[in-house]
């Protein structure tokens, strides 16, 4: 099984900040940076090298405004806006999750945000503003190293093909007929790379996920759904993973090009309460 540690700690030491590794692949803790005061050009630049390699940054302690929060975020890209989940009602580019004992059960996929959009998000910022005493953990894992750990038989097998993703798997759910339909028109099924070769690092990894992605193209039913279900299996393995324990105003930053996520609901009927940004991102493409 291959690890990766890209980043030494003498690399690291050269950051206005300090880094602290979760795990060999994925999840970096960062301390040293008050966001209530702002972030520079230059620390968000070294912010997003360290993003790269780690694929999800974690900060405690930032009581930011939903402005700061904003603000932060358009460093790395401009924000959308989210057609179907709540969002603020003075700020529709924050999108508010709240959880707890009427909720349904949707938010525990392992997925991608939003690979429904011909363009993905970059990546989001999630803050949490009221979180219970034990348990609404999030987990990561390194679609990387998932992708770098297939077999040879099914690296061939997924080699060039184009998976097709649905927001009506998870956001079709609630809407009337006549709302999908208008839905359906504005939002379209996407066709993405089964494997997406990273923008910015040219690395590999598989962006295929149980929340949207519906059934691979030009594939028999059956074969097609039998090796969704082997790609999906890969963000299970503990190896591949990190776990964060939220506090009130701890953040997570996410590349959502390298890694997918899950929302444990393991703590109704308590309450969780998050506010996200998500940075607008690029059309997905694989490069053999």
């Amino acid at each position: 099984m291959q690890q990766y540690n890209n980043k030494q700690e003498e690399d690291m030491a050269s950051y206005d900040f300090s880094v602290k590794k979760l795990t060999p692949n994925i999840g970096a803790l960062i301390t040293g940076i008050d966001l209530t005061k702002g972030a520079s050009q230059e620390i968000c630049a070294q912010l997003k090298e360290v993003l790269l390699d780690a694929k999800v940054l974690f900060f405690r302690d930032q009581n930011i405004s939903l402005e700061q929060h904003m603000s932060f975020a358009r460093h790395f890209g401009d924000l959308e806006v989210h057609p179907f989940a709540p969002t603020h009602k003075d700020h529709p580019e924050v999108l508010v999750l709240s959880h707890g004992k009427d909720s349904k059960g949707t938010e525990n996929f392992w997925h991608s945000d939003v690979t429904w959009r011909k363009e993905p998000s970059l990546g989001s910022i999630l803050r949490a503003k009221r979180v219970p005493e034990t348990g609404g953990d999030t987990l990561f894992a390194d679609m990387y190293v998932a992708y770098e750990n297939l077999s040879d038989e099914v690296k061939e097998k997924v080699e060039g093909r184009i998976a097709i993703h649905d927001f009506g798997r998870v956001f079709g759910r609630n809407l009337t007929e006549e709302k999908r339909q208008e839905m359906k028109r504005k939002y379209p099924l996407s066709e993405h790379p089964v494997i997406r070769t990273h923008p910015e690092t040219g690395r590999k990894a598989i962006y295929v996920n149980t929340a949207f992605t519906d059934s691979i193209k030009d594939m028999d039913k059956a074969e097609s759904a039998a090796l969704l279900a082997h790609l999906y299996a890969q963000a299970n393995t503990p190896e591949y993973q990190c776990r964060f324990k939220w506090q009130p105003n701890s953040i997570a930053f996410w590349d959502n090009r390298s890694c997918q996520h899950y929302a444990a609901s393991d703590y109704w009927p308590n309450v969780r309460v998050m506010e996200r940004v998500t940075i607008v991102g690029d059309k997905p493409y694989y490069s053999s």
